[in-house]
C-alpha cells in the first residue's frame, strides 16, 4: 500500500497495513526523499561552485579583475586557507582539518535524515556540506590536474598528476569581490590613519556564501538544533564505548 500523506490514504493504509506497519512505511518514505533532495542540492551546488572556478582559473591570470558594476568585480585570486582565504595553520593539516569537519558533517546529516526534522534544516545542512566540500575538492584536485597561475599567464589542464602542487596542496581559487564602501580612515586614527578602508575587502568563491549563508540561517532559525547535535555525537560515542565493553 502506498502510504501518502493525505488523511484518506493513511486512513486506508491503517486499515490495510496496521498502524505500526504503515507509520514504518511513511517513514521509509520520508527519510529517502530527505535524502534525496540532500543529495540532489549538494550536487547543484557543486556543480555552479566548480563550473565558476573552473571557468576563472582557465580565463583569469592570477591577480586579473573585471568589473561588472561599481560594487561588485570579478578578481581572481588563490588562497590557500579557509573560507574567504583565512589561514590559521599549514596547508596538509588544513586540508585534513577540513576532511575530517566534512565526515563529521555528512555523518550528522544521515542521522538528520533518518530522524524527523524539517525541511528547512537539512537544506541548511546541505548547504554547508557542499561549499565545505566544494573548497576540499580544490586542494585535493587542482594542483593535480592544473598548471600554475601567475599575473602573465592563464592556467590550464594538464595531464592528471603533472600539475602545480601534490595532492591536498592546491589552491582554492576565489572571484567575487564586492568593495560596498571605499573610503579612507580619518588622519586622526592611530595606525591606519589616511589608509584605504574598504567595506566588504575578502574576496570569495560560491562555495565560501553557501557555507555562510548556511551558517546565518542556521543561528536565525535553527539554533535549538545546537543540543541535538550535541546528543548525537554523545550518543554515538557512548554506544561505541559501550560495544568495546561488552
Amino acid at each position: 500500500v502506498d502510504c501518502q500523506r493525505t488523511a484518506s490514504h493513511r486512513a486506508a493504509c491503517y486499515t490495510e497495513c496496521g498502524i505500526e506497519e504503515c507509520t514504518q512505511k511513511m517513514r521509509t518514505n520520508d527519510t529517502l526523499r530527505n535524502g534525496c533532495l540532500s543529495l540532489l542540492l549538494i550536487l547543484v551546488i557543486l556543480v555552479i561552485d566548480q563550473l565558476i572556478k573552473i571557468e576563472v582559473k582557465t580565463h583569469f591570470s592570477l591577480g586579473e579583475s573585471v568589473r561588472v558594476t561599481n560594487w561588485f568585480y570579478l578578481s581572481f585570486v588563490e588562497n590557500n586557507g579557509m573560507a574567504y582565504g583565512m589561514t590559521f595553520f599549514n596547508k596538509i593539516v588544513l586540508s585534513m582539518f577540513r576532511i575530517i569537519a566534512l565526515l563529521a558533517i555528512g555523518w550528522y546529516m544521515c542521522q538528520v535524515v533518518r530522524r524527523k526534522h524539517s525541511v528547512g534544516y537539512l537544506v541548511v545542512l546541505s548547504m554547508i556540506f557542499a561549499g565545505a566540500a566544494g573548497n576540499i575538492l580544490d586542494s585535493m584536485f587542482y594542483g593535480l590536474i592544473f598548471d600554475a597561475s601567475s599575473p602573465y599567464t592563464v592556467s590550464q589542464f594538464v595531464p592528471f598528476g603533472t600539475g602545480y602542487a601534490s595532492f591536498l596542496h592546491g589552491k582554492v581559487v576565489d572571484m567575487f569581490y564586492f568593495p560596498l564602501i571605499v573610503t579612507t580612515y580619518p588622519d586622526w586614527m592611530p595606525w591606519k590613519g589616511g589608509e584605504e578602508f574598504v567595506f566588504f575587502a575578502p574576496v570569495f568563491n560560491f562555495a565560501d556564501a553557501c557555507i555562510s549563508v548556511g551558517i546565518v540561517i542556521f543561528f536565525l532559525f535553527y539554533r535549538h538544533e545546537m543540543e541535538d547535535i550535541s546528543a548525537s555525537f554523545k550518543g554515538y560515542f557512548k554506544k561505541k564505548s559501550h560495544d568495546k565493553r561488552a
